[in-house]
């Protein structure tokens, strides 16, 4: 845990709404997956499943490899058959493929990923059909650990910022977004909190 994390705990601990979060909840575990290919199927994975049927699938995907290294070249090398087999839809696989097809094709993509801003980094990722704001986020988050991102499409992150706040509906991005600026530049370390919550 580096300091920039410890500091970023001790800078909402002072939070009027959070601070009493952070000091009743154990620190949340913050690792991250260097891998930038395994990061975003993962990620793309991930999409819109609950988190036990999502690191399911997830397990049994990382199982297709057995052996082999998991990079571009061999996930071309498996069927979509067993893909869909082993619960990752047609459209998912589709994205993947295209997450692997860049990879191949442009050897120079994210290779200067740490001199680029979170907007630059989400402009590179965006433009593959299947990366969506919401899987950026999750990349900036658990693989670049970006400590100041607030992704506003997880629904996760809305229920706590509704029973943070008292609120009788799932708030709106606007709402996220202006009670979320107390919290920066450590968002990040806020909705794990958040998640928690």
């Amino acid at each position: 845990m580096n300091n920039d994390f410890l500091k970023g705990i001790k800078f909402l601990r002072k939070d009027k709404y959070l601070g009493t979060v952070v000091s009743k909840i154990e620190i949340p575990s913050f690792t991250n997956e260097r891998d930038f290919f395994i990061s975003l199927s993962k990620y793309v994975i991930y999409q819109q499943l609950s988190i036990k049927s999502a690191r399911s699938i997830y397990d049994r995907f990382i199982g297709l490899f057995q052996n082999s290294i998991i990079n571009p070249q061999n996930f071309k090398k498996i069927s979509d058959t067993s893909l869909f087999q082993i619960g990752i839809s047609r459209s998912k696989i589709i994205y993947i493929n295209n997450i692997a097809n860049r990879f191949i094709n442009d050897k120079s993509f994210l290779n200067n990923i740490n001199q680029m801003s979170d907007q630059d980094i989400i402009n590179q990722l965006i433009v593959i059909k299947g990366i969506g704001p919401w899987t950026c986020d999750m990349f900036l988050m658990f693989t670049l650990n970006r400590l100041d991102i607030l992704p506003i499409k997880d629904l996760g992150i809305k229920k706590g910022i509704q029973k943070l706040f008292k609120l009788k509906k799932i708030p709106t991005d606007d709402f996220m977004i202006k009670k979320s600026k107390q919290w920066s530049p450590y968002r990040t370390i806020a909705c794990l909190y958040l998640w928690k919550l």
